[in-house]
């Protein structure tokens, strides 16, 4: 199997050079691996750049764009823009983050789930965090999803699904998607990822709403939204992110947001949110 990976980074200088390290040590190599610098103003250029002399699978991309870090606008614009760049001969392409380290078995392990399973269309591994000089499950995992971070798609489904979705949620809605194609999620416990900077450090406070925008993008509705932002407020240990995000689905209501997902795609997510629901409860 062919896999491509896609590395979208703004000023990562102090994790990129770890990240391609880990990549380069794979038991089984990637075919490509394009990282796109978005516009960063530090020396990651330049540790790409020893990199790619090195190693001629890999490449970069120059991208300007705005400093600001706008939940799911910047990096998925910037992973389209090396999308641009690559041919069609991948068998698995990846959307990886530039702050990231792989165990050396990490793409042999994901290249073998998809040869193993023809109706997996998405896989990953769990991120892990620092704490007390411990790697710990990164809180927001959980094990029917894969983490943003580092999202690996099986060609077919990848196309099925209309690729990564411009907004904050794309992370979320492209395995309801999948699903609705009829695509398994497979996440790999065994597959332990150090996670270097804690997800949103470097999200400004501007979009404190996307993500009650979000929920009614991907036509939760208001009680579906209402859980989820239940669930997420108390992640965060904080109840003022329930108020955003509801603030946020009433915002993009009474605005006409438009919707990201079909009304059948819509009808089908309720359906799969509300079992996962009820399965829990019962």
């Amino acid at each position: 199997m062919n896999i491509y990976i896609i590395i979208p980074a703004y000023n990562e200088e102090a994790f990129i050079a770890k990240t391609l390290q880990s990549l380069v040590e794979q038991t089984f190599l990637p075919k490509k691996i394009v990282v796109i610098n978005d516009n960063s103003t530090d020396d990651t250029q330049n540790l790409i750049d020893s990199f790619s002399k090195k190693h001629s699978f890999i490449s970069s991309i120059l991208n300007k764009s705005e400093a600001i870090h706008i939940p799911g606008s910047k990096v998925i614009n910037a992973f389209n823009k090396g999308l641009e760049s690559i041919d069609n001969n991948y068998d698995i392409i990846c959307k990886f983050d530039a702050d990231l380290i792989f165990p050396s078995n990490y793409l042999e392990q994901i290249k073998n789930t998809f040869e193993k399973s023809p109706d997996c269309g998405m896989a990953g591994g769990f991120c892990y965090l620092e704490k007390n000089n411990t790697w710990v499950l990164e809180n927001l995992t959980n094990k029917e999803h894969i983490r943003g971070a580092l999202k690996a798609y099986r060609k077919q489904c990848f196309l099925q699904i209309g690729g990564l979705k411009n907004t904050m949620g794309w992370d979320t809605v492209d395995e309801l998607l999948a699903q609705y194609h009829g695509w398994k999620i497979h996440t790999d416990e065994s597959l332990h990822v150090k996670h270097l900077k804690p997800t949103g450090k470097a999200y400004s406070k501007k979009p404190k709403y996307k993500q009650g925008e979000a929920f009614y993008k991907m036509r939760y509705g208001f009680w579906l939204t209402s859980i989820a932002s239940v669930k997420l407020a108390f992640n965060k240990r904080n109840f003022l992110f329930f108020l955003h995000y509801m603030q946020g689905y009433f915002k993009a209501k009474t605005n006409n947001i438009s919707f990201i997902v079909s009304e059948k795609e819509g009808l089908f997510i309720r359906k799969l949110r509300w079992g996962g629901i009820k399965k829990k409860l019962f």
